[in-house]
């Protein structure tokens, strides 16, 4: 078994708590590692709500976590590229890269380590190479990722200095009052919930710019293309919660209840990440879009 030495930063915490952390685990690994008896404080068998102290020994067995299975490997759908820059559309569903080492679920890096085995020398963290920007989960389209580091600190300077032009379409709930505005609510990270909330700009918070066009009304529903002038997380989402018009099929940030309507069943969040411009390392400016998938336009179909 191996040996973890409790300090005084831990003293008076649950074992769990501080197992996980000293070993970067789920908590729940761990607390599966306690029940099966492959833990011990002091050489006794630990359960998962003692407490620790300073000096205290905690014996535990690595052998007990699950080996981390075989990435499955997504088909990459590339858009464009070239010998700095690879640009590519992301299926809803799919994360971008992992959260840590011991993640099982499949990524969109792993498809590109897969396409393009040298991305993993390119950027600051081994977990996301070349990724200089992300889409949620359950949002699809666009995204550039780089395949050199010089691409990645330029790409990141583009980034950083919003050079880089983002278009989106959603379908929010309701009908919107105006078919042109600019949302510039605040954002800011929910202290009950895991979420971001947007506030008035009187209120605490960062910056935050959306920009939208109503491109056609349904009857419960308002298609929308949308514009990001900042990048903060869940921007568009928060920003349409914000005006109380929520996306169709985000449940994080959905409404209890909506007059007259009824909410629309549907697997995934109604956002694609549908145009990016940048520029080239060679000065070029380049657009790229990202084909409107299918389970979308059905949507839409039957909305007619």
């Amino acid at each position: 078994m191996k040996i973890y030495s409790v300090g005084a930063e831990d003293n008076g915490k649950r074992i769990d708590i501080v197992l996980s952390k000293a070993l970067d685990l789920p908590r729940a690994e761990i607390q599966r590692w306690i029940k099966n008896g492959n833990v011990e404080l002091n050489r006794r068998k630990a359960i998962p709500h003692s407490l620790v102290s300073e000096r205290d020994v905690i014996s535990y067995s690595p052998e007990s976590a699950k080996k981390k299975e075989e990435p499955v490997i997504h088909p990459l759908r590339v858009l464009y590229e070239d010998e700095h820059v690879l640009v590519v559309s992301k299926p809803a569903g799919l994360l971008v890269h992992a959260i840590n080492e011991h993640e099982n679920s499949p990524t969109l890096v792993d498809s590109v380590k897969a396409y393009f085995p040298e991305i993993v020398s390119v950027g600051e963290n081994a977990l996301r190479p070349g990724i200089v920007h992300r889409l949620d989960k359950d949002v699809s389209g666009v995204m550039v990722i780089a395949k050199t580091n010089e691409a990645f600190n330029d790409l990141k300077r583009q980034f950083s200095n919003r050079e880089i032009k983002k278009e989106y379409i959603a379908l929010a709930y309701g009908t919107l009052p105006k078919d042109h505005d600019i949302i510039s609510l605040k954002i800011a990270r929910s202290r009950s919930r895991k979420r971001m909330v947007a506030r008035p700009e009187s209120q605490e918070g960062k910056e935050a710019v959306t920009e939208y066009d109503v491109i056609k009304k349904f009857k419960i529903a308002t298609l929308v293309r949308v514009r990001i002038h900042t990048g903060r997380t869940h921007q568009i989402r928060a920003h349409f919660k914000g005006i109380d018009h929520p996306l169709v099929g985000d449940v994080i940030y959905a409404k209890k209840h909506m007059r007259h309507i009824k909410p629309i069943p549907f697997h995934r969040i109604f956002l694609h990440s549908a145009l990016l411009s940048f520029t080239l390392l060679d000065g070029t400016y380049k657009t790229v879009e990202a084909p409107t998938p299918d389970e979308l336009t059905e949507l839409l179909e039957m909305l007619r």
